[in-house]
C-alpha cells in the first residue's frame, strides 16, 4: 500500500466498481469474494475466463496511461481451470489453489495460464503465449507449467480492439413506443445498423452481442469507450406509433465526449430501409471514411424490401428468443405471413424451418414443412448463416447427423457470432458426442443473450460428458440463476423449470428439484419436452423409477423424430442396459418402423 492509504483505497475501490464488476459480468463471471487488493472469481468458461482477464488488463494498462506515477495500479492475474469444492457461495480445492500461486507468477500487468487452460484456449480465442516453463510452487506437490498471454495482433471482435483506426459501438437503441412488446422491433433496428456498418471495410464495429451486454443498463459513453476501447459510440431510441416510426441517432466522440453527428427521423414504416441505410452513409460520412461502390450495394441489399413483412419476421425471432414452448407453433405461424407477404424471403424461411423443427420434435407437426422452408431458404439465399444453420438442423433431426456437420461449419464460418447459429451448431455436436465442440458454440450462445437457458442448461450436460465437475457446477449455478430470473416473471416457462430441475440436481438440491418437477408438471403436464428434460434429472437424482416414468410418457406421445435424440442422449447412457429402458425402446422402434412402410 502506498503513502496515501485513503487514496489508494479509493482507487481500488474504483478499479473494482468500473472496471472489474463489469467486465466480469459481461463474461458470465462470478465474484466470490474479495480479498483485500485481491479477488477469486469463477467462470462456466475457461475461454471466458481468459477473455475477461486480458480485458481487465487492457482497460486498466489504458486508466493507468492517463495516471500520476504514483496513482497507477498494477495487477496479477492468474487463470486455471480445475476441480473445485463447493460450500455455500464460497468455492475452494486445488483448482483454486493453483490459480492463487499462478497468479504470483504473473508479470505486473499480466496474465499467467496453466498449461491446461492454455490447451483448452489455444486456437479459440486470438492470443499469444509465451511459455514459463515449468516452477515448483507452495503446497502444490508437481511443478506447474505455466504460460504467459497477451492479445494477438488479429483479436477477435470480443476482446478489446486496438483503438488505432476508427472503430464504434453501435448501443441498443432505446424503445419509446410506450410498449414493451414493440422491445423487439427496436432491437431489430439496432442489429440491422450494426450489420449495415460492418460491412465497411475501414471501420472496426463491436459484435452484436458484445453491444448488447449493455441493454437496459444507464452507463456512461465514456466508460463504454474505456471498456470497448471503441473510438466512437452511436446510441438512439426508437418510437414506433402505427405505421409511423421515429429515429434518433446520435454518434458520440469518446475522447472528447461530443456529438460528432445527430439526427432525428420521422417517417413512414414503408421507409424504414432507405432510413437505415441513411443513418449508416450517415455515419461513414459523419467519421469521413470512403465507402467503396460494392460496401455501398452491400448496405442497400436486403433480405426482404417489404417493411410489414420485416416487421412480422423481427416479432417471429423474438418468440423464438423467448424459448417458450407455447410459442413454437406461433413462431411458425409469423413466419408464414412473413412468407405470403414476400415469398423470397430467405431469413423467414429459415426461421420458419427451425420452428417447424422445434414443432414436430415432440409435439404433432408436419416435418415435411421444415425441409421445405429449409430448401426454399438456402436456394434464395445460398450465402446467409441461417439458411445452414435450418438445413442442417432438419437433416439433424432425421438423424442425419453426419450430413448436417458441413453445413453448421458453413454457417459458422458466414456467422459465428449468430445465437441461432450456434445453437444449432451445438445441438448436431452433442448428438455426435463431440463435446469440446458443443461446448465453444454453447458458451459463445449464452454470452449474446442473457436471457438464454437452453445453451446455458446443455452447457451442464456438456461438462458432466467431459467429466469436468468444476465446470459442471459453475455451469449448473449460472444456469440455475438465469432459470430462476425468468421463472419469477414467468412462473409457467417450462423449459426453464425443466432446465432448473436439472441445474438443482447437480447442485445436490434434489428435494428443492422434486419440487420444482412436480410444481412443472402440474403447471403443463402435457409438455413433452419438459416432461423428458425433467426425467433425464430424476435418473440422474436417483430417482430411476420416476424419471423412466416421465421418459416413457414423452417416448409414447411423440411421433418419432425425438427418437434420434433419444438414442443417442449422454443422459440416459444410466438406463440403457435397465429393462424398462430397453423395452420402451424397442416399442417405439417399432411404431416408427412400422409407420415408414
Amino acid at each position: 500500500m502506498e503513502r496515501d492509504e485513503a487514496g489508494a483505497l479509493a482507487r481500488l475501490q474504483a478499479i473494482l466498481r468500473e472496471i472489474f464488476v463489469p467486465e466480469v459480468a459481461a463474461n458470465g463471471g462470478r465474484i466470490v469474494k474479495l480479498m483485500g487488493d485481491g479477488a477469486l472469481i469463477e467462470f462456466a468458461s475457461v475461454v471466458a475466463a481468459v477473455r475477461c482477464a486480458l480485458e481487465v488488463q487492457a482497460a486498466l494498462a489504458e486508466r493507468n496511461g492517463a495516471a500520476a506515477e504514483g496513482e497507477r495500479v498494477l495487477y496479477r492475474i492468474g487463470v486455471n481451470a480445475g476441480d473445485v469444492i463447493v460450500e455455500g457461495d464460497d468455492i475452494f480445492g486445488e483448482g483454486v489453489n493453483v490459480a492463487a500461486r499462478l497468479q504470483t507468477l504473473a508479470q505486473p500487468g499480466g496474465v499467467a495460464l496453466s498449461r491446461t487452460v492454455r490447451d483448452q484456449i489455444a486456437g479459440r480465442i486470438e492470443a499469444e503465449f509465451d511459455d514459463l516453463g515449468e516452477h515448483q510452487v507452495k503446497d502444490i506437490e508437481k511443478p506447474l507449467h505455466v504460460f504467459a498471454v497477451r492479445v494477438g495482433a488479429a483479436a477477435p471482435t470480443e476482446l478489446p480492439r486496438a483503438a488505432a483506426g476508427i472503430s464504434v459501438c453501435v448501443l441498443p437503441f432505446v424503445n419509446m413506443s410506450g410498449d414493451p412488446e414493440q422491445e423487439y422491433f427496436s432491437d431489430g433496428v439496432t442489429e440491422d445498423i450494426i450489420t449495415d456498418l460492418s460491412k465497411v471495410s475501414s471501420l472496426a464495429v463491436t459484435s452484436r452481442n458484445t453491444a448488447f451486454t449493455f441493454k437496459g443498463k444507464t452507463i456512461a459513453v465514456p466508460n463504454v469507450v474505456r471498456q470497448l476501447r471503441v473510438t466512437h459510440v452511436l446510441e438512439g431510441s426508437v418510437r414506433r406509433a402505427g405505421d409511423r416510426v421515429r429515429i434518433t441517432a446520435q454518434l458520440i466522440e469518446g475522447a472528447t465526449d461530443n456529438h460528432v453527428w445527430a439526427e432525428r427521423y420521422d417517417r413512414d414504416l414503408k421507409d424504414i430501409f432507405a432510413l437505415q441505410d441513411e443513418i449508416a452513409q450517415s455515419i461513414v460520412g459523419a467519421l469521413k471514411l470512403k465507402l467503396a461502390p460494392a460496401e455501398k450495394k452491400a448496405i442497400e441489399l436486403r433480405s426482404t424490401t417489404n417493411p410489414l413483412a420485416y416487421k412480422i419476421y423481427l416479432m417471429a425471432r423474438q418468440f423464438s428468443m423467448t424459448a417458450h414452448m407455447r410459442h413454437r407453433a406461433l413462431v411458425v405461424n409469423l413466419c408464414q405471413k412473413a412468407v405470403e407477404i414476400d415469398p423470397n424471403y430467405a431469413r423467414a424461411w429459415a426461421l420458419m424451418a427451425i420452428a417447424q423443427s422445434n414443432v414436430a420434435l415432440f409435439d404433432i407437426g408436419d416435418a415435411e414443412l421444415a425441409w421445405e422452408a429449409s430448401e426454399r431458404a438456402l436456394a434464395l439465399d445460398p450465402d446467409l448463416a441461417e439458411a445452414y444453420s435450418a438445413r442442417g438442423r432438419v437433416l439433424g433431426d432425421h438423424g442425419r447427423l453426419d450430413e448436417a456437420r458441413p453445413l453448421h461449419d458453413r454457417a459458422l464460418q458466414l456467422d459465428r457470432d449468430s445465437y441461432l447459429v450456434n445453437c444449432a451448431a451445438a445441438r448436431c455436436a452433442v448428438p455426435q458426442r463431440r463435446f469440446d465442440d458443443a461446448v465453444v458454440y454453447l458458451e459463445r450462445a449464452t454470452a449474446m443473450y442473457e436471457d438464454d437457458i437452453w445453451a446455458a442448461g446443455m452447457l451442464i450436460q456438456c461438462f458432466e460428458a467431459l467429466d469436468n465437475p468444476g465446470k459442471r457446477l459453475a455451469a449448473a449455478r449460472h444456469a440455475l440463476a438465469r432459470t430462476e430470473r425468468l421463472i419469477a416473471h414467468e412462473p409457467d416457462h417450462a423449459l426453464a423449470l425443466s432446465f432448473g430441475v436439472g441445474a438443482l440436481v447437480v447442485l445436490g438440491e434434489i428435494e428443492r428439484a422434486k419440487e420444482w418437477a412436480w410444481r412443472a408438471i402440474l403447471v403443463d403436464p402435457e409438455n413433452h419436452n419438459m416432461t423428458y428434460n425433467i426425467g433425464c434429472s430424476m435418473i440422474r437424482a436417483g430417482e430411476v423409477e420416476w424419471g423412466l416414468d416421465l421418459v416413457e410418457k414423452t417416448i409414447r406421445a411423440s411421433i418419432g423424430l425425438n427418437l434420434n435424440w433419444v438414442r443417442t442422449d449422454n443422459d440416459l447412457d444410466a438406463v440403457r442396459e435397465h429393462p424398462r429402458f430397453k423395452a420402451m425402446m424397442a416399442e417405439a422402434t417399432a411404431k416408427e418402423e412400422a409407420a415408414l412402410r
